[in-house]
């Protein structure tokens, strides 16, 4: 579109210079002339050249020149706009600011319990490895009172086998009487012998 009002320029600059093609002339009141000559001097060219441009303009965008909505349809995009970008810059202020503040304190919290959770892995395993050592003493202790159990049953069952042998021994000897022959007492002798050996 730009490009195209371009070209009508220039192919209109140059008609206007090979030859006079300014049959019509227009009269309007001094206070559009004011304005008109200002837009001139703004743009730098010369006024003929700016009304020109105006009606190649309005003819190729068909537009109507009193027809102003489309600058107020500019504004009201532009405040639209703002109106959105001043929403998410309060947006930002009251949520994602101070979620990303709270989302950093909860990150050295976490990391603080990290830390505190190795220190307390590190107890535990120096726990285990005592719970270990003690286990283990324990089922040594456990295999001693065991064996020391065994120990009296035996001493016991001893004790019982030793009483009733010399009970034997006695009330044989109480039969026998006295005086006794050698081949008695031998004979008594050799049996609690062997029944002490038996034991």
């Amino acid at each position: 579109m730009k490009w195209n009002l371009i070209l009508d320029w220039r192919r209109t600059f140059k008609e206007m210079v090979m030859e006079d093609i300014n049959v019509k002339s227009v009269r309007y009141p001094k206070s559009t002339d004011e304005k008109l000559e200002k837009i001139s001097m703004k743009l730098g060219r010369p006024k003929k050249l700016v009304v020109i441009q105006m009606v190649n303009y309005f003819f190729g965008t068909k537009k109507d020149p009193i027809d102003f909505n489309d600058e107020l349809l500019k504004k009201e995009l532009v405040n639209g706009v703002s109106r959105i970008i001043s929403f998410f810059k309060k947006q930002e202020k009251d949520f994602l600011l101070p979620m990303f503040t709270d989302s950093n304190g909860l990150t050295i919290i976490a990391k603080e319990h990290t830390e505190y959770f190795k220190i307390i892995w590190q107890h535990l395993q120096k726990e285990e490895k005592k719970s270990d050592v003690i286990s283990n003493r324990l089922g040594q202790l456990e295999k001693e009172i065991s064996a020391t159990h065994q120990y009296h049953n035996e001493k016991s069952k001893l004790k019982s086998s030793f009483r009733e042998i010399l009970n034997y021994y006695i009330n044989q000897r109480e039969s026998l009487g006295w005086p006794v022959s050698a081949a008695k007492k031998e004979e008594l002798q050799s049996h609690v012998r062997k029944s002490l050996e038996n034991i």
